[in-house]
Order: C-alpha cells, then structure tokens, then sequence
C-alpha cells in the first residue's frame, strides 16, 4: 500500500496527457478568464496537490502494466476517465473556448476540466494501490475542483 521506488512510465504518461493540453490552453485562455480573486487556502491545496501528484505518479514503479489482474480494471477506468478529459480538451479546442466550455460539464460530470484528471489519478493509485497517490489526488481534487467550482458559481453559469 505504500508503493516500490521505481520510474513509472504510466505515471508519466498520464502526465503528458494532463501537462500538454494545458500547456497549450496557456495560448488559448477563454475571454474574460481570470485566476484574480481565488480562495487563498484552496490554491494552497492546488498547488500541494499539482506536486505530489506529480512526484507520486513517477516514482512509485507500480502503475506499469504487470500482468492482468482484478486491479486491472482500475487502471482501465483510469485510462478511460484519462481519455474523456482529452475529448473534453478536444471538444474545448473545437467548439468556442468560451467560460462556459471551460468550466462546464461533460458527460454530465461537472466541471469535468478538474474533475476528470484528479479522478483519473485516483483510480491510478488505486490500481497501483499506492496510498501517496490516494491522498495526493484528495488534496488537487480538494483545491483544483474547488477553484473551478469558486470560478463557476462567481460568473454564473
């Protein structure tokens, strides 16, 4: 439950998926974004979070593809969960990256830009049963879910 130190190319992976589509997104903010005005103490466990998912995700070996189990399964729904963010991206990209795009739902998840990658790591560190990933992703989720939650109600939609 405490993982094996090791590089995990999973890991790494996962965040490529979650670094270059907001990379990108730095180009492209929608009209009238601001991060001005975000609560102190939620940014505080955003930025934690953004770190040790981070670290976890890549040095804990046990998220690499070892055979088929029943954990298998979590890292499937965690590649599943992992490509709807990207549709959601690409679905931001293609339509008018608007506000309302990026904070709204998808699939009926709300505010699904922050809340498909913290769930996506969590059920990794499911899979990996890593407990560090488990709590790393409670804490992004707890800023980066909460900021996005803060944007959406301050603008109305």
């Amino acid at each position: 439950m405490l993982g094996h130190f090791g590089f995990s190319y999973i890991g790494l992976l996962f965040l490529l998926l979650l670094f270059i589509p907001n990379i990108i997104w730095t180009g492209k903010k929608p009209e009238g974004y601001t991060s001005e005005n975000e609560n102190k103490v939620l940014l505080a466990f955003e930025r934690a979070g953004e770190v040790l998912v981070t670290g976890c995700a890549l040095i804990f070996d046990d998220f690499n593809l070892d055979g088929w189990s029943v954990w298998s399964w979590w890292f499937v729904l965690a590649a599943v969960i992992m490509m709807m963010y990207e549709l959601w991206w690409l679905r931001y990209y293609c339509g008018r990256g608007s506000l309302e795009d990026f904070y709204g739902s998808f699939l009926g998840i709300p505010v699904a830009g922050a809340t498909l990658p913290v769930i996506a790591f969590f059920c990794l560190g499911i899979y990996g049963k890593v407990i560090w990933l488990l709590m790393a992703a409670v804490i992004l989720g707890i800023g980066h879910i909460g900021i996005h939650m803060q944007h959406k109600k301050e603008l109305g939609i």
